[in-house]
């Protein structure tokens, strides 16, 4: 695998503007006018959200992630894609160095809501 060349530096304080949190995948759906992307419900704690993630064509089985912790940024955008309302962003990881996906989780369960960094 060759990796890729890091991005340009970014401050301390821009880092800490990202809201990353822990969340339970609590359902995963296929999104009707979409090749890529997949719904998944997910339950932060206090409330549930929509994420939209481009896992469907990463994944034999994307419902696979079901029921599983990860890590999602909270504080974007809202986005409508494929005519869905997406209200954050799967922080998962590899796909895009062109190996297998793997979701970017807990060492160990935490409260869903539970912020990184």
């Amino acid at each position: 695998m060759k990796l890729s060349v890091v991005k340009e530096k970014i401050s301390f304080e821009e880092f800490e503007k990202l809201d990353i949190r822990v969340g339970t995948i609590a359902s995963v759906e296929e999104v009707a006018d979409s090749n890529k992307l997949m719904k998944l419900s997910v339950d932060f704690g206090d409330h549930c959200r929509s994420i939209l993630a481009g896992i469907k064509q990463e994944r034999t089985n994307p419902c696979e992630i079901e029921g599983n912790q990860a890590l999602f940024v909270l504080n974007l955008p809202v986005k409508k894609m494929a005519g869905e309302i997406s209200e954050g962003m799967l922080f998962d990881i590899v796909f895009s160095d062109g190996i297998n996906p793997s979701l970017a989780i807990p060492e160990r369960p935490v409260p869903n809501g539970t912020r990184a960094g």
